[in-house]
């Protein structure tokens, strides 16, 4: 009863700071927007032109109501995207599982999967840069559709066809959808300043679509069987793909030449720009700690000496982490207005992220170990859009979905080592790796990463 009661605690404090934040977000907003409208109603009427303020303020609405219209429209798609993953995601394991098949072949499964989206994806994204980003986004909803429907069979080779498959949609789940995004931003001339206000509200969506999604992922399985959850994926996946057939419009990187070439210029663009490079490995670094933390949070705190293992509510702990999620997801729009950089944001969260993560290190208390990995869920949520915001402004558009799944090769590395070396390891040993993996991307960003080149849009050339 006691730590049903410290879970809930935990759950509705989460939840309350998010709304404050909100709230605290939301009358600053209205409070900056009327000052400005003000301020440009005064300024026409010095000049003498009273009817010229009303003009101004009617096409700043307008181009408000134009940039709302289409970012509703990249959430939504984004939305449904990964809300298809998130069905999936906490079943995998439990369909290998209930199929009858043992640890070391779920372990192949997933170590395939993980493989594919390195190897794969590296070459997806040249073709998504050259096809165009819409063509890809399509091929996302196909080739995960694909990954689903392969669930529905207990044979190995057919469940290792959909994660080789599910691991290609997983990259270009990462990068085609981001890709699109910013280059129909600035193709539309909206403002550089409001790309972090997209990425800001796609996290804090995101959280609550996956918490919605565990809800309904439970409930299918209890109602028609472990499958049910990929056969709802794939009814989305359907909704996704024909919302972008109809509605999106498409783009390009550098559709010349063939993807050979198109890999090699981009290898040139990293070589030519190690900022791109060091953005990757911090993007690496993280990354491989989060997905690491994702493997070891549930054993971890299952191995409290004084707890009884089968107490933890996973759903309501699972509930809680993205609502922390969501929390650090406002807090990084609140430093932004109080005239934060996006560097300075992601050095702290770097920072309280290695704090947090080493807290295992140095204790067992169920109670510590949460309040820990709510403060490193926060800084994942103030992460997303940090890095997606950085990704923005370092890399070339010509070559931007190549190089965000170049920067996935080290990552599934990274987690390809973990899942082949954690059973040998004790919690805290691994919990003191990530913690150093931390450590080291601070670094990065602190004495490495300088301020980005300018980039010609179209052949990815570095201007000097």
């Amino acid at each position: 009863h006691y730590s049903a009661m410290v879970y809930w605690t935990l759950f509705g404090c989460s939840v309350v700071g998010v709304l404050a934040v909100e709230l605290c977000t939301r009358h600053v907003a209205a409070k900056d927007t009327t000052e400005g409208e003000k301020d440009a109603a005064s300024s026409k009427v010095e000049r003498g032109d009273p009817d010229a303020s009303i003009a101004s303020v009617n096409i700043s609405s307008s181009l408000d109501q134009t940039f709302v219209s289409f970012q509703q429209l990249y959430l939504v798609v984004f939305f449904l995207a990964m809300a298809s993953d998130w069905l999936q995601g906490p079943y995998v394991y439990a369909l290998y599982d209930a199929y009858g098949y043992e640890k070391d072949k779920i372990a192949l499964l997933f170590i395939c999967g993980f493989l594919a989206s390195m190897l794969v994806g590296t070459f997806v994204g040249s073709l998504a840069d050259k096809l165009g980003r819409k063509r890809l986004a399509l091929a996302f909803c196909v080739i995960y559709g694909i990954s689903c429907l392969t669930k529905l069979s207990p044979n190995f080779h057919m469940l290792l066809l959909g994660r080789l498959t599910g691991g290609t949609a997983t990259s270009l789940l990462f990068s085609v959808f981001e890709s699109w995004m910013v280059c129909e931003h600035r193709k539309r001339n909206f403002d550089q300043s409001l790309l972090p206000l997209t990425f800001s509200r796609a996290i804090f969506g995101n959280c609550l679509v996956a918490i919605v999604c565990g809800l309904v992922a439970s409930f299918v399985v209890q109602q028609f069987g472990v499958v049910a959850p990929f056969m709802v994926s794939l009814g989305i996946l359907i909704v996704c793909f024909f919302i972008v057939l109809t509605t999106w419009s498409e783009n390009h990187g550098d559709s010349s030449g063939d993807s050979w070439s198109s890999l090699s210029q981009a290898v040139d663009v990293l070589r030519n720009d190690p900022n791109i490079i060091t953005l990757g490995f911090i993007q690496s670094l993280f990354e491989g700690s989060m997905y690491t933390f994702v493997f070891m949070w549930s054993p971890t705190l299952m191995d409290d000496p004084m707890q009884d293992p089968t107490s933890i509510p996973f759903g309501l702990v699972f509930a809680t982490f993205m609502v922390a999620a969501m929390l650090g997801s406002s807090i990084f729009g609140v430093l932004l207005r109080w005239g934060w950089s996006v560097v300075g944001v992601l050095k702290t969260l770097l920072a309280l992220g290695a704090a947090a993560l080493a807290v295992p290190y140095f204790a067992q208390s169920r109670l510590y170990l949460m309040l820990g990995f709510l403060v490193f869920e926060m800084c994942v949520g103030m992460y997303f859009p940090s890095i997606g915001t950085l990704r923005s402004e370092y890399i070339p558009e010509a070559h931007r979905s190549t190089i965000m799944n170049f920067f996935r090769v080290p990552l599934n590395f990274l987690v390809v080592i973990v899942l082949l070396k954690v059973k040998h390891m004790e919690n805290d040993v691994v919990f003191a790796i990530i913690t150093v993996w931390m450590v080291i991307a601070l670094c990065l960003v602190q004495y490495l990463l300088r301020p980005p080149r300018i980039h010609d849009t179209k052949h990815g050339a570095t201007l000097e």
